[in-house]
């Protein structure tokens, strides 16, 4: 990577500089303004621990950000996305840096004037990604230490989906549809089948994990492959299962605007009989 020449040192933390492949961008690093000016070159060695903003429009907006944001606040932002990089391992979307920026620096907002927001998709949030939930945690945990901000657990999940969508490069209202989804038809299966499924239990964690596979699958058009001995089979054997298998494959399918094969009725039926045994 070559040497970045400084245009504006705009904070401590955040840098306009000019690259010879991108033009101008934004460099975003826990320390990095101090005592730089303008002219001022940084090396490579320095920029592989800094996070450089190259789309336009998520520079744009970043910008925006900034002068509503406390310094130690943004700080402790900047270390938190380091956190996330280090543990996911992957190549985060840029606009996690608008997205957490805005999130975490309005929920300090709301918690100073002692309001807290409720998360009605904290328990679905933790069972569809686990992985990013512990990194959420963490997060939640170096706020606290670093800016003595006591966020509540419904903030987890929050912070968790922004993780996940920087991860898979997807927009968050996506990643808030599946789990509003997830939610429906987990709401749907406890109506219909008159159960009332502890949120805790291993059950849970595997029901939801393959809704969420089903949802990833229909969207992205994979195909499963149809056991049609077993098709019939459960039809005649599991009739409430199979039925409701098949209501929630259309709720589904209105949700997403995309065709569910059969086969995932299949695969349904069985988890919702599994289900249904363990919990009778």
């Amino acid at each position: 990577m070559p040497n970045l020449l400084i245009k504006k040192a705009l904070n401590n933390n955040v840098l306009i500089a000019e690259h010879s492949s991108y033009g101008e961008v934004v460099l975003i690093g826990k320390g990095i303004g101090f005592n730089r000016k303008r002219g001022d070159f940084i090396d490579t060695d320095i920029v592989e621990k800094l996070f450089v903003l190259k789309n336009e429009k998520e520079q744009v907006n970043y910008l925006k950000l900034l002068p509503h944001v406390d310094n130690d606040l943004l700080e402790v932002i900047i270390a938190s996305i380091e956190l996330i990089k280090s543990k996911t391992n992957a190549v985060l979307n840029e606009h996690i840096h608008v997205a957490l920026t805005d999130h975490i620096m309005f929920a300090a907002s709301r918690l100073s004037n002692g309001l807290v927001l409720n998360n009605p998709f904290l328990i679905e949030t933790k069972a569809l990604y686990p992985f990013e939930y512990q990194i959420a945690e963490e997060v939640v945990q170096l706020i606290e230490e670093q800016k003595g901000l006591h966020l509540p657990v419904g903030e987890i999940g929050f912070i968790a989906l922004h993780i996940h969508s920087a991860m898979m490069n997807k927009e968050l209202s996506e990643v808030n549809q599946h789990s509003q989804l997830v939610t429906k038809l987990v709401n749907l299966i406890e109506e219909q089948l008159e159960v009332k499924i502890d949120k805790d239990s291993i059950d849970y964690m595997r029901l939801v994990r393959h809704l969420r596979f089903t949802i990833e699958r229909v969207h992205t058009g994979e195909r499963v492959e149809e056991p049609e001995k077993i098709t019939s089979l459960l039809k005649d054997e599991y009739p409430i299962c199979y039925n409701l298998s098949w209501k929630l494959i259309k709720v589904m399918q209105q949700t997403l605007k995309k065709q569910v094969y059969d086969a995932e009725a299949v695969y349904l039926t069985m988890h919702l009989q599994r289900l249904q045994k363990k919990v009778k």
